[in-house]
């Protein structure tokens, strides 16, 4: 059974860290994808951070130079490294991965998922 588990979320204020990690069980090794998607409230699935089985990775322009995707294939965990988190950064952030997919952002790609992990920015 393919299983994704993210954590990590909590409460930040701005100008402040976090790393999020989702741990996958249950695949078979070769080509893969894995991606970041947050979600706000009342807003579609935003693609934020992808990295491949090669590390090859991909990052939204809004997250560019604060996100860091990275990757420990031997215990199959994926992080994001955020720094210097603004509010609009708050959302409920999922883990995503597909199988012989090339690195992409878009959800559509995606057909498995974990249950997300939440991520609040306030003042």
């Amino acid at each position: 059974q393919v299983q994704l588990v993210e954590s990590g979320g909590g409460l930040v204020q701005p100008g402040g860290s976090l790393r999020l990690s989702c741990v996958a069980s249950g695949f078979s090794s070769g080509r893969y994808a894995m991606t970041w998607f947050r979600q706000r409230p009342g807003k579609g699935r935003e693609g934020v951070a992808a990295i491949d089985n090669y590390d090859i990775t991909i990052y939204a322009d809004s997250v560019k130079g604060r996100f860091t995707t990275s990757q420990d294939s031997a215990e199959n965990i994926l992080y994001l490294q955020m720094n210097n988190l603004i509010p609009e950064d708050s959302a409920m952030y999922y883990c995503a991965r597909n199988a012989f997919v090339n690195v992409s952002l878009r959800p559509s790609v995606y057909i498995y998922w974990g249950q997300g992990t939440k991520v609040t920015v306030f003042s």
